[in-house]
Protein backbone atom coordinates (compact mmCIF):
# COMPACT_ATOMS: atom_id res chain seq x y z
CA UNK A 1 0.00 0.00 0.00
CA UNK A 2 1.55 3.78 -1.31
CA UNK A 3 2.25 5.49 1.52
CA UNK A 4 1.76 9.71 2.15
CA UNK A 5 4.59 11.57 2.37
CA UNK A 6 4.43 14.07 5.77
CA UNK A 7 5.25 16.98 3.71
CA UNK A 8 1.99 16.51 1.81
CA UNK A 9 -0.17 16.07 4.94
CA UNK A 10 -1.83 20.27 5.57
CA UNK A 11 -0.41 21.44 8.63
CA UNK A 12 -4.67 21.74 9.90
CA UNK A 13 -5.07 18.58 9.59
CA UNK A 14 -1.68 17.47 12.05
CA UNK A 15 -2.82 20.12 14.58
CA UNK A 16 -6.41 18.70 14.80
CA UNK A 17 -4.98 15.08 15.41
CA UNK A 18 -2.43 17.18 17.83
CA UNK A 19 -5.22 18.38 19.48
CA UNK A 20 -7.27 15.67 20.12
CA UNK A 21 -4.43 13.66 21.21
CA UNK A 22 -2.78 16.09 23.47
CA UNK A 23 -6.74 16.06 24.78
CA UNK A 24 -7.43 12.85 25.48
CA UNK A 25 -3.82 11.77 27.28
CA UNK A 26 -3.45 15.27 28.88
CA UNK A 27 -6.78 15.21 29.74
CA UNK A 28 -6.56 11.50 31.38
CA UNK A 29 -3.77 12.02 33.16
CA UNK A 30 -4.59 15.65 34.68
CA UNK A 31 -8.03 13.49 35.51
CA UNK A 32 -5.66 11.25 37.31
CA UNK A 33 -3.77 14.10 38.82
CA UNK A 34 -7.08 15.64 40.45
CA UNK A 35 -8.54 12.88 41.58
CA UNK A 36 -5.21 11.62 44.00
CA UNK A 37 -5.95 15.51 45.33
CA UNK A 38 -9.83 14.85 46.03
CA UNK A 39 -10.69 16.86 43.25
CA UNK A 40 -13.13 15.81 40.59
CA UNK A 41 -11.98 14.72 37.78
CA UNK A 42 -13.65 17.37 35.15
CA UNK A 43 -11.47 19.80 36.59
CA UNK A 44 -8.66 18.13 35.77
CA UNK A 45 -9.74 17.81 32.13
CA UNK A 46 -10.54 22.05 32.03
CA UNK A 47 -6.79 22.43 33.52
CA UNK A 48 -4.71 20.57 30.82
CA UNK A 49 -7.14 22.69 28.26
CA UNK A 50 -6.27 25.67 29.91
CA UNK A 51 -2.21 24.48 29.77
CA UNK A 52 -1.97 23.72 26.32
CA UNK A 53 -4.74 26.96 25.06
CA UNK A 54 -5.39 30.12 25.23
CA UNK A 55 -4.63 31.43 28.57
CA UNK A 56 -1.53 29.04 28.90
CA UNK A 57 1.80 27.75 26.37
CA UNK A 58 -0.26 28.46 23.00
CA UNK A 59 0.41 25.02 22.03
CA UNK A 60 -2.97 25.06 20.00
CA UNK A 61 -4.57 28.04 17.87
CA UNK A 62 -7.64 29.31 18.67
CA UNK A 63 -8.35 28.61 15.05
CA UNK A 64 -8.11 24.91 16.43
CA UNK A 65 -10.06 25.21 18.81
CA UNK A 66 -12.58 26.88 16.96
CA UNK A 67 -12.99 24.08 14.09
CA UNK A 68 -13.94 21.99 16.55
CA UNK A 69 -17.26 23.60 17.27
CA UNK A 70 -19.87 21.12 15.79
CA UNK A 71 -17.77 18.45 17.95
CA UNK A 72 -19.19 20.79 20.87
CA UNK A 73 -22.61 20.25 19.72
CA UNK A 74 -22.17 16.31 19.33
CA UNK A 75 -20.84 16.30 23.12
CA UNK A 76 -23.62 18.54 24.52
CA UNK A 77 -25.86 16.33 22.81
CA UNK A 78 -24.75 12.91 24.42
CA UNK A 79 -24.96 14.93 27.64
CA UNK A 80 -28.59 15.76 26.89
CA UNK A 81 -29.47 12.45 25.69
CA UNK A 82 -28.23 10.36 28.98
CA UNK A 83 -29.59 12.90 31.70
CA UNK A 84 -32.77 12.56 29.68
CA UNK A 85 -32.20 8.77 30.15
CA UNK A 86 -32.38 9.55 34.45
CA UNK A 87 -35.43 11.71 34.64
CA UNK A 88 -38.37 9.09 34.75
CA UNK A 89 -42.06 10.52 34.96
CA UNK A 90 -42.03 8.89 38.73
CA UNK A 91 -39.70 11.37 39.76
CA UNK A 92 -41.64 14.42 38.17
CA UNK A 93 -44.99 13.02 40.33
CA UNK A 94 -43.03 12.82 42.86
CA UNK A 95 -41.03 15.86 42.85
CA UNK A 96 -42.52 18.20 40.06
CA UNK A 97 -43.54 21.22 41.60
CA UNK A 98 -40.72 21.60 44.22
CA UNK A 99 -38.11 21.18 40.82
CA UNK A 100 -40.02 23.72 39.27
CA UNK A 101 -40.47 26.00 42.55
CA UNK A 102 -36.10 25.84 42.75
CA UNK A 103 -35.58 26.16 39.19
CA UNK A 104 -37.23 29.27 38.82
CA UNK A 105 -35.82 30.61 42.39
CA UNK A 106 -31.95 30.18 41.60
CA UNK A 107 -32.65 31.42 37.80
CA UNK A 108 -34.07 34.26 38.31
CA UNK A 109 -32.15 35.20 41.96
CA UNK A 110 -29.08 34.96 39.60
CA UNK A 111 -30.54 36.91 36.85
CA UNK A 112 -32.02 39.44 39.22
CA UNK A 113 -28.82 40.04 41.25
CA UNK A 114 -26.37 40.15 38.65
CA UNK A 115 -28.37 42.16 36.54
CA UNK A 116 -28.61 44.79 38.63
CA UNK A 117 -25.02 44.58 40.41
CA UNK A 118 -23.33 44.48 36.76
CA UNK A 119 -25.76 46.88 35.64
CA UNK A 120 -25.25 49.66 38.01
CA UNK A 121 -21.09 48.74 38.33
CA UNK A 122 -21.44 49.61 34.50
CA UNK A 123 -23.31 52.96 34.61
CA UNK A 124 -20.70 54.42 37.64
CA UNK A 125 -18.20 53.72 34.96
CA UNK A 126 -19.47 55.01 32.22
CA UNK A 127 -22.52 57.48 33.28
CA UNK A 128 -24.56 55.96 29.93
CA UNK A 129 -27.82 54.08 31.42
CA UNK A 130 -28.73 53.02 28.14
CA UNK A 131 -25.51 50.63 27.76
CA UNK A 132 -25.51 49.83 31.39
CA UNK A 133 -28.99 48.60 31.28
CA UNK A 134 -28.74 46.54 28.41
CA UNK A 135 -25.48 44.89 29.59
CA UNK A 136 -26.76 44.33 32.75
CA UNK A 137 -29.81 43.01 31.23
CA UNK A 138 -27.39 40.04 29.15
CA UNK A 139 -25.07 39.10 32.08
CA UNK A 140 -28.11 38.47 34.07
CA UNK A 141 -30.20 36.00 31.15
CA UNK A 142 -26.51 34.32 30.94
CA UNK A 143 -25.51 33.85 34.79
CA UNK A 144 -28.95 31.99 34.95
CA UNK A 145 -27.72 29.22 33.37
CA UNK A 146 -26.01 25.95 35.13
CA UNK A 147 -23.62 23.86 33.42
CA UNK A 148 -25.33 20.58 33.26
CA UNK A 149 -21.50 18.62 31.73
CA UNK A 150 -19.87 19.40 34.31
CA UNK A 151 -22.19 18.54 37.36
CA UNK A 152 -23.88 15.30 35.80
CA UNK A 153 -19.88 14.31 35.33
CA UNK A 154 -19.52 14.65 38.88
CA UNK A 155 -22.73 12.88 39.80
CA UNK A 156 -21.71 9.78 37.73
CA UNK A 157 -17.95 9.97 38.69
CA UNK A 158 -18.98 9.64 42.57
CA UNK A 159 -21.81 7.23 42.26
CA UNK A 160 -23.85 9.46 43.49
CA UNK A 161 -27.95 8.65 44.20
CA UNK A 162 -30.65 9.96 46.65
CA UNK A 163 -33.56 12.95 46.60
CA UNK A 164 -30.87 15.76 46.12
CA UNK A 165 -28.88 13.53 43.17
CA UNK A 166 -32.21 13.06 41.94
CA UNK A 167 -33.46 16.75 42.03
CA UNK A 168 -29.82 18.09 40.96
CA UNK A 169 -30.15 16.03 37.62
CA UNK A 170 -33.37 17.64 36.95
CA UNK A 171 -32.89 20.89 38.27
CA UNK A 172 -29.42 20.95 35.16
CA UNK A 173 -31.84 19.72 32.69
CA UNK A 174 -34.27 22.05 32.86
CA UNK A 175 -32.10 24.72 34.03
CA UNK A 176 -31.45 24.85 30.20
CA UNK A 177 -34.75 25.74 28.84
CA UNK A 178 -35.09 28.90 31.28
CA UNK A 179 -31.54 30.16 30.48
CA UNK A 180 -32.70 29.91 27.13
CA UNK A 181 -35.64 32.26 27.71
CA UNK A 182 -33.81 34.34 29.92
CA UNK A 183 -31.71 34.82 27.42
CA UNK A 184 -33.74 35.51 24.28
CA UNK A 185 -35.90 37.88 26.12
CA UNK A 186 -33.09 39.70 27.52
CA UNK A 187 -31.02 39.96 24.54
CA UNK A 188 -34.08 40.80 22.57
CA UNK A 189 -34.57 43.92 25.23
CA UNK A 190 -31.28 45.07 25.23
CA UNK A 191 -31.66 45.57 21.28
CA UNK A 192 -34.38 47.33 21.82
CA UNK A 193 -32.77 49.85 24.06
CA UNK A 194 -29.99 49.83 21.75
CA UNK A 195 -32.28 51.00 18.99
CA UNK A 196 -32.37 47.25 17.24
CA UNK A 197 -35.44 46.47 14.84
CA UNK A 198 -36.80 43.22 16.44
CA UNK A 199 -39.63 43.98 18.52
CA UNK A 200 -40.72 42.17 21.81
CA UNK A 201 -43.18 39.68 20.43
CA UNK A 202 -40.99 38.79 17.66
CA UNK A 203 -38.81 37.81 20.79
CA UNK A 204 -40.93 35.57 22.64
CA UNK A 205 -41.95 33.74 19.01
CA UNK A 206 -38.25 32.89 18.63
CA UNK A 207 -37.98 31.75 22.22
CA UNK A 208 -41.40 30.05 21.47
CA UNK A 209 -39.49 27.90 18.68
CA UNK A 210 -36.34 27.41 19.89
CA UNK A 211 -37.86 25.96 22.93
CA UNK A 212 -41.08 24.14 22.17
CA UNK A 213 -39.75 23.10 18.73
CA UNK A 214 -36.77 21.38 20.72
CA UNK A 215 -38.90 19.40 22.36
CA UNK A 216 -41.64 17.96 19.39
CA UNK A 217 -37.93 17.37 17.58
CA UNK A 218 -36.52 15.59 20.24
CA UNK A 219 -40.37 13.64 21.28
CA UNK A 220 -40.61 12.79 17.66
CA UNK A 221 -37.12 10.91 17.78
CA UNK A 222 -37.62 9.09 20.49
CA UNK A 223 -40.38 7.63 19.16
CA UNK A 224 -38.89 6.69 16.08
CA UNK A 225 -35.87 5.20 17.95
CA UNK A 226 -37.94 3.06 19.95
CA UNK A 227 -39.45 1.64 17.37
CA UNK A 228 -36.42 0.84 15.94
CA UNK A 229 -34.85 -1.01 18.84
CA UNK A 230 -37.77 -3.22 19.48
CA UNK A 231 -36.69 -4.90 16.43
CA UNK A 232 -33.01 -4.77 16.67
CA UNK A 233 -31.02 -7.84 19.44
CA UNK A 234 -27.42 -6.76 18.50
CA UNK A 235 -25.78 -4.22 20.91
CA UNK A 236 -23.47 -2.72 18.25
CA UNK A 237 -25.99 -1.50 16.13
CA UNK A 238 -28.51 -0.51 18.66
CA UNK A 239 -25.54 1.66 19.63
CA UNK A 240 -24.84 2.77 16.33
CA UNK A 241 -28.79 3.47 15.32
CA UNK A 242 -28.56 5.51 18.82
CA UNK A 243 -25.57 7.47 17.58
CA UNK A 244 -27.15 8.42 14.39
CA UNK A 245 -30.16 9.58 15.91
CA UNK A 246 -28.64 11.61 17.95
CA UNK A 247 -26.30 13.32 15.56
CA UNK A 248 -29.48 13.86 13.47
CA UNK A 249 -31.56 15.73 16.10
CA UNK A 250 -28.55 18.00 16.76
CA UNK A 251 -28.22 18.61 13.05
CA UNK A 252 -31.80 19.50 13.45
CA UNK A 253 -31.35 21.77 15.89
CA UNK A 254 -28.98 23.61 15.09
CA UNK A 255 -30.54 24.17 11.45
CA UNK A 256 -33.59 25.22 12.45
CA UNK A 257 -31.68 27.60 15.57
CA UNK A 258 -33.09 25.14 18.45
CA UNK A 259 -31.82 24.11 21.49
CA UNK A 260 -29.56 20.88 21.49
CA UNK A 261 -29.43 20.40 25.00
CA UNK A 262 -33.49 20.41 25.48
CA UNK A 263 -33.92 18.36 21.96
CA UNK A 264 -31.54 15.20 22.95
CA UNK A 265 -32.93 15.56 26.35
CA UNK A 266 -36.27 15.16 25.26
CA UNK A 267 -35.18 12.30 22.89
CA UNK A 268 -34.25 10.83 26.34
CA UNK A 269 -36.75 11.31 28.10
CA UNK A 270 -39.42 10.02 25.98
CA UNK A 271 -36.95 6.88 25.67
CA UNK A 272 -36.49 5.62 29.37
CA UNK A 273 -40.46 6.49 29.82
CA UNK A 274 -42.20 4.65 27.33
CA UNK A 275 -39.90 1.60 26.85
CA UNK A 276 -37.59 1.78 30.26
CA UNK A 277 -36.39 -2.32 30.47
CA UNK A 278 -35.62 -2.05 26.60
CA UNK A 279 -33.54 1.46 27.06
CA UNK A 280 -31.98 0.49 30.16
CA UNK A 281 -29.63 -1.40 27.97
CA UNK A 282 -29.19 1.02 25.09
CA UNK A 283 -28.20 3.99 28.06
CA UNK A 284 -25.49 1.98 29.41
CA UNK A 285 -23.94 1.38 26.43
CA UNK A 286 -24.09 5.28 25.79
CA UNK A 287 -22.66 6.13 28.83
CA UNK A 288 -19.43 3.60 28.47
CA UNK A 289 -19.00 4.79 24.61
CA UNK A 290 -19.02 8.53 26.45
CA UNK A 291 -15.76 8.89 28.42
CA UNK A 292 -14.06 10.34 25.81
CA UNK A 293 -16.24 12.67 24.59
CA UNK A 294 -16.23 14.31 27.77
CA UNK A 295 -12.65 14.61 27.99
CA UNK A 296 -12.39 16.49 24.69
CA UNK A 297 -15.12 18.57 25.03
CA UNK A 298 -14.23 19.45 28.46
CA UNK A 299 -10.16 20.10 27.45
CA UNK A 300 -11.50 22.60 24.76
CA UNK A 301 -13.80 24.36 27.43
CA UNK A 302 -10.12 24.71 28.67
CA UNK A 303 -8.64 25.72 25.60
CA UNK A 304 -10.82 28.44 24.11
CA UNK A 305 -10.87 30.42 27.91
CA UNK A 306 -8.40 33.06 26.83
CA UNK A 307 -8.33 36.11 29.05
CA UNK A 308 -5.05 37.71 28.31
CA UNK A 309 -6.23 40.67 27.15
CA UNK A 310 -9.06 42.13 29.37
CA UNK A 311 -8.62 45.34 30.88
CA UNK A 312 -8.73 45.99 34.31
CA UNK A 313 -12.11 47.45 34.93
CA UNK A 314 -13.64 44.60 33.38
CA UNK A 315 -12.45 41.89 36.82
CA UNK A 316 -15.14 44.47 38.61
CA UNK A 317 -17.29 42.75 36.27
CA UNK A 318 -16.56 39.46 37.38
CA UNK A 319 -15.96 39.90 40.74
CA UNK A 320 -19.56 41.28 40.99
CA UNK A 321 -20.72 39.03 38.45
CA UNK A 322 -19.73 35.27 40.46
CA UNK A 323 -20.34 36.74 43.95
CA UNK A 324 -24.27 37.45 42.79
CA UNK A 325 -24.52 34.84 40.68
CA UNK A 326 -23.21 32.38 43.50
CA UNK A 327 -25.92 34.45 46.45
CA UNK A 328 -28.85 34.14 43.67
CA UNK A 329 -28.27 30.62 43.40
CA UNK A 330 -27.86 29.85 47.14
CA UNK A 331 -30.66 31.98 48.23
CA UNK A 332 -32.95 31.30 45.27
CA UNK A 333 -32.75 27.54 45.59
CA UNK A 334 -33.18 27.65 49.59
CA UNK A 335 -36.46 29.95 49.05
CA UNK A 336 -37.89 27.45 46.36
CA UNK A 337 -37.53 24.58 48.27
CA UNK A 338 -38.55 25.95 51.12
CA UNK A 339 -41.83 27.53 49.86
CA UNK A 340 -42.28 24.20 48.73
CA UNK A 341 -41.76 22.12 51.37
CA UNK A 342 -39.05 19.93 49.68
CA UNK A 343 -36.39 17.76 51.76
CA UNK A 344 -34.64 18.70 54.01
CA UNK A 345 -31.35 17.90 52.21
CA UNK A 346 -32.71 19.84 49.18
CA UNK A 347 -33.27 23.00 51.14
CA UNK A 348 -29.82 22.67 52.84
CA UNK A 349 -27.53 21.57 49.59
CA UNK A 350 -29.28 21.67 46.35
CA UNK A 351 -27.89 25.69 45.69
CA UNK A 352 -23.87 24.32 46.18
CA UNK A 353 -24.93 21.80 43.55
CA UNK A 354 -25.57 24.92 41.19
CA UNK A 355 -22.42 26.60 40.48
CA UNK A 356 -20.72 25.23 37.27
CA UNK A 357 -21.00 27.39 34.36
CA UNK A 358 -20.03 26.19 30.99
CA UNK A 359 -20.48 25.30 27.72
CA UNK A 360 -24.10 26.78 27.60
CA UNK A 361 -23.05 30.39 28.62
CA UNK A 362 -20.04 30.51 26.48
CA UNK A 363 -22.50 29.77 23.59
CA UNK A 364 -24.82 32.59 24.80
CA UNK A 365 -22.19 34.98 25.37
CA UNK A 366 -20.68 34.60 22.12
CA UNK A 367 -23.78 35.28 20.51
CA UNK A 368 -24.53 37.94 22.65
CA UNK A 369 -21.48 39.45 20.60
CA UNK A 370 -22.98 39.17 17.65
CA UNK A 371 -25.71 40.70 18.33
CA UNK A 372 -24.34 44.05 20.37
CA UNK A 373 -20.67 44.23 18.86
CA UNK A 374 -21.51 47.50 17.73
CA UNK A 375 -22.10 49.44 20.48
CA UNK A 376 -18.82 51.15 22.17
CA UNK A 377 -19.07 50.88 26.12
CA UNK A 378 -15.43 52.46 26.56
CA UNK A 379 -11.61 52.69 25.50
CA UNK A 380 -12.33 50.82 22.37
CA UNK A 381 -14.22 47.98 24.44
CA UNK A 382 -17.24 46.81 22.40
CA UNK A 383 -20.60 45.74 24.42
CA UNK A 384 -20.43 42.19 22.64
CA UNK A 385 -16.76 41.88 23.25
CA UNK A 386 -17.13 42.88 26.87
CA UNK A 387 -19.67 40.41 27.96
CA UNK A 388 -17.66 37.69 25.89
CA UNK A 389 -14.70 38.62 27.84
CA UNK A 390 -16.76 38.58 31.08
CA UNK A 391 -18.28 35.31 31.06
CA UNK A 392 -15.09 33.69 29.58
CA UNK A 393 -13.50 34.88 33.06
CA UNK A 394 -16.27 33.85 35.14
CA UNK A 395 -17.32 30.45 33.73
CA UNK A 396 -13.12 29.59 34.32
CA UNK A 397 -13.48 30.48 37.37
CA UNK A 398 -16.78 29.19 38.59
CA UNK A 399 -15.55 26.09 36.56
CA UNK A 400 -12.92 25.37 39.25
CA UNK A 401 -15.31 25.99 41.85
CA UNK A 402 -18.33 24.10 40.49
CA UNK A 403 -17.38 20.22 40.76
CA UNK A 404 -15.87 20.31 44.22
CA UNK A 405 -19.21 22.01 45.63
CA UNK A 406 -21.24 19.50 43.82
CA UNK A 407 -19.26 16.86 45.52
CA UNK A 408 -18.98 18.59 48.66
CA UNK A 409 -23.11 18.81 48.71
CA UNK A 410 -23.49 14.98 47.59
CA UNK A 411 -21.26 14.06 50.26
CA UNK A 412 -22.57 16.31 53.02
CA UNK A 413 -26.12 14.41 51.75
CA UNK A 414 -24.46 11.19 52.10
CA UNK A 415 -25.37 10.22 48.91
CA UNK A 416 -21.69 9.86 47.19
CA UNK A 417 -21.42 6.22 46.89
CA UNK A 418 -24.94 5.04 46.83
CA UNK A 419 -25.29 4.45 43.56
CA UNK A 420 -21.99 1.76 43.22
CA UNK A 421 -22.37 -1.09 41.30
CA UNK A 422 -20.74 -4.58 41.40
CA UNK A 423 -18.02 -3.40 39.60
CA UNK A 424 -17.20 -0.68 40.60
CA UNK A 425 -16.67 -2.98 44.60
CA UNK A 426 -14.66 -5.02 43.34
CA UNK A 427 -12.26 -1.74 41.84
CA UNK A 428 -12.44 -0.29 45.28
CA UNK A 429 -11.29 -3.49 47.11
CA UNK A 430 -8.32 -5.11 47.73
CA UNK A 431 -7.61 -9.08 48.56
CA UNK A 432 -6.81 -8.13 51.99
CA UNK A 433 -10.05 -5.96 52.33
CA UNK A 434 -12.55 -8.60 51.62
CA UNK A 435 -10.45 -12.59 52.21
CA UNK A 436 -10.78 -14.19 55.51
CA UNK A 437 -7.74 -12.98 57.62
CA UNK A 438 -8.27 -16.12 60.06
CA UNK A 439 -9.19 -19.34 57.90
CA UNK A 440 -9.50 -22.65 59.97
CA UNK A 441 -6.04 -24.36 58.99
CA UNK A 442 -5.22 -27.89 60.04
CA UNK A 443 -1.24 -29.08 60.58
CA UNK A 444 0.29 -31.76 58.09
CA UNK A 445 -0.29 -34.38 60.94
CA UNK A 446 -3.93 -34.09 62.10
CA UNK A 447 -5.49 -37.14 62.03
CA UNK A 448 -8.53 -37.84 59.09
CA UNK A 449 -10.54 -37.73 62.54
CA UNK A 450 -9.57 -34.66 63.11
CA UNK A 451 -10.00 -33.06 60.10
CA UNK A 452 -13.39 -34.62 59.95
CA UNK A 453 -14.24 -32.91 63.36
CA UNK A 454 -12.84 -29.45 61.92
CA UNK A 455 -14.98 -30.09 59.03
CA UNK A 456 -17.97 -30.36 61.37
CA UNK A 457 -17.52 -27.13 63.19
CA UNK A 458 -16.67 -24.65 60.33
CA UNK A 459 -18.78 -23.68 56.82
CA UNK A 460 -15.69 -23.51 54.96
CA UNK A 461 -15.18 -25.69 51.87
CA UNK A 462 -11.41 -24.83 51.96
CA UNK A 463 -8.74 -25.91 54.67
CA UNK A 464 -4.85 -25.09 54.22
CA UNK A 465 -2.53 -27.18 56.10
CA UNK A 466 0.14 -25.07 57.56
CA UNK A 467 3.28 -26.23 59.56
CA UNK A 468 4.30 -24.53 63.16
CA UNK A 469 5.78 -21.48 61.37
CA UNK A 470 2.38 -20.92 59.50
CA UNK A 471 4.48 -21.24 56.50
CA UNK A 472 1.95 -23.14 53.72
CA UNK A 473 2.17 -26.62 53.16
CA UNK A 474 -0.93 -27.68 51.12
CA UNK A 475 -4.44 -27.48 50.69
CA UNK A 476 -7.23 -29.79 51.84
CA UNK A 477 -10.97 -29.31 50.06
CA UNK A 478 -13.92 -30.93 50.96
CA UNK A 479 -14.16 -32.12 47.25
CA UNK A 480 -10.70 -33.83 47.59
CA UNK A 481 -11.85 -35.39 50.79
CA UNK A 482 -15.02 -37.51 48.98
CA UNK A 483 -12.80 -40.78 47.61
CA UNK A 484 -11.62 -40.73 51.36
CA UNK A 485 -14.88 -41.28 52.40
CA UNK A 486 -15.53 -44.10 50.48
CA UNK A 487 -12.03 -45.84 51.89
CA UNK A 488 -13.25 -45.87 55.68
CA UNK A 489 -10.66 -48.07 56.84
CA UNK A 490 -8.00 -47.07 54.47
CA UNK A 491 -8.81 -43.17 55.15
CA UNK A 492 -8.03 -43.75 59.15
CA UNK A 493 -4.51 -44.25 58.48
CA UNK A 494 -3.76 -40.79 56.72
CA UNK A 495 -2.99 -37.71 58.36
CA UNK A 496 -3.45 -34.45 56.26
CA UNK A 497 0.30 -34.15 54.90
CA UNK A 498 -1.14 -37.34 52.97
CA UNK A 499 -4.33 -35.72 51.92
CA UNK A 500 -3.23 -32.24 50.86
CA UNK A 501 -2.59 -31.13 47.61
CA UNK A 502 -0.60 -27.88 46.71
CA UNK A 503 -2.11 -24.81 45.63
CA UNK A 504 -3.56 -24.45 41.68
CA UNK A 505 -2.30 -20.70 42.82
CA UNK A 506 -1.77 -17.66 45.18
CA UNK A 507 -3.02 -14.45 45.76
CA UNK A 508 -0.58 -11.71 47.67
CA UNK A 509 -2.94 -9.54 50.10
CA UNK A 510 -2.16 -6.09 48.25
CA UNK A 511 -3.23 -7.52 44.86
CA UNK A 512 -6.67 -5.91 43.45
CA UNK A 513 -9.83 -7.89 44.05
CA UNK A 514 -10.73 -7.72 40.46
CA UNK A 515 -7.37 -9.30 39.50
CA UNK A 516 -8.10 -12.18 42.16
CA UNK A 517 -11.72 -12.54 40.98
CA UNK A 518 -10.59 -12.84 37.10
CA UNK A 519 -8.04 -14.86 38.28
CA UNK A 520 -10.33 -17.54 39.93
CA UNK A 521 -12.91 -17.36 36.68
CA UNK A 522 -10.22 -17.60 34.15
CA UNK A 523 -8.36 -21.56 35.95
CA UNK A 524 -11.86 -22.16 37.40
CA UNK A 525 -10.55 -22.15 40.64
CA UNK A 526 -13.42 -21.98 44.22
CA UNK A 527 -10.37 -20.28 46.12
CA UNK A 528 -7.19 -18.66 46.64
CA UNK A 529 -4.70 -18.96 48.64
CA UNK A 530 -3.23 -15.10 50.21
CA UNK A 531 0.10 -15.23 51.21
CA UNK A 532 3.53 -13.62 51.57
CA UNK A 533 7.18 -14.57 51.43
CA UNK A 534 7.96 -15.99 54.82
CA UNK A 535 10.54 -14.77 56.49
CA UNK A 536 13.15 -17.30 55.80
CA UNK A 537 12.48 -17.09 52.10
CA UNK A 538 12.13 -20.44 52.00
CA UNK A 539 8.24 -20.90 51.42
CA UNK A 540 5.18 -18.68 51.65
CA UNK A 541 3.51 -17.20 54.78
CA UNK A 542 -0.24 -17.99 55.34
CA UNK A 543 -2.06 -14.80 55.39
CA UNK A 544 -5.70 -15.89 54.73
CA UNK A 545 -7.97 -17.60 51.68
CA UNK A 546 -9.81 -15.91 49.27
CA UNK A 547 -13.12 -18.32 48.60
CA UNK A 548 -15.25 -17.16 45.09
CA UNK A 549 -18.68 -18.04 46.69
CA UNK A 550 -17.56 -16.18 49.95
CA UNK A 551 -16.23 -13.35 47.98
CA UNK A 552 -19.84 -13.15 45.62
CA UNK A 553 -21.94 -13.16 48.53
CA UNK A 554 -20.22 -10.45 50.58
CA UNK A 555 -20.10 -8.26 47.03
CA UNK A 556 -24.01 -9.15 47.00
CA UNK A 557 -24.54 -8.28 50.67
CA UNK A 558 -22.53 -4.73 50.71
CA UNK A 559 -24.68 -3.50 47.19
CA UNK A 560 -27.83 -4.22 48.72
CA UNK A 561 -26.63 -2.51 52.04
CA UNK A 562 -25.80 0.44 50.09
CA UNK A 563 -29.42 0.15 47.71
CA UNK A 564 -31.12 0.34 50.90
CA UNK A 565 -29.69 2.81 52.77
CA UNK A 566 -30.01 5.02 49.40
CA UNK A 567 -33.96 3.69 48.96
CA UNK A 568 -34.14 4.61 53.28
CA UNK A 569 -33.33 7.91 52.79
CA UNK A 570 -35.44 9.07 50.05
CA UNK A 571 -38.44 6.95 51.89
CA UNK A 572 -37.54 9.10 55.12
CA UNK A 573 -37.51 11.90 53.09
CA UNK A 574 -41.05 11.26 51.74
CA UNK A 575 -42.32 10.26 54.70
CA UNK A 576 -41.63 13.76 56.78
CA UNK A 577 -43.17 15.47 53.91
CA UNK A 578 -46.38 13.58 54.14
CA UNK A 579 -46.59 14.41 58.04
CA UNK A 580 -45.87 17.81 57.55
CA UNK A 581 -48.62 17.92 54.69
CA UNK A 582 -51.29 16.17 57.14
CA UNK A 583 -50.01 18.25 60.10
CA UNK A 584 -50.91 21.54 57.83
CA UNK A 585 -54.07 20.23 56.58
CA UNK A 586 -55.47 19.49 59.85
CA UNK A 587 -54.13 22.46 61.76
CA UNK A 588 -51.30 20.81 63.66
CA UNK A 589 -48.45 22.90 64.15
CA UNK A 590 -46.32 20.73 66.43
CA UNK A 591 -45.88 17.07 67.86
CA UNK A 592 -48.37 15.47 69.79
Amino acid sequence: MATIPLGVIETGHLSILLLLGFALFGGSMGARLFQKMRIPQVVGYIAIGLLIGESGFKLIASADVENFRQFNYFALGIIGFLVGGELKGAIFKKYGKQFMAILLGEGLGAFLLVGISTGLFLYFLIDNPTIALAGGIVFGAIASATDPASTIDVLWEYRSKGVLTTGLVAIVALDDALAMTLYGLGTAAAGMLMGGSDSFAVAIGKVCIELFGAIGVGAAAGLILNFIIRHLHQPDKTLTVAIGSILIVIAASVIWEMDVILATMTMGVVLINIAPRRSKDLFKIVRSFSPPIYVIFFVLVGARLGIGSMPGWMWGIVGLYVFFRTLGKMVGTYVGAKITKAPAVIQKYAGMGLFAQGGVAVGLSIMAGQHLGDYEVTGGMMLGDMIIFGVTATTLIVQILGPPMVKLAIRLAGESGMNITREDLLKSYSVADIMVADPATLSEGDSFHKIMQTLSTTDAMTYPVVDENKTLLGIITVEGLKTSLGQQSLSQLLVAYDLMQSPPDTASPDMPLETAMTLMREQNLEYLTVTSPSQDGDGKQLEGLLEYRRVERKLDHELLRRQEAASDCEQSMLLKAAIQKHRKNTGLTSEK
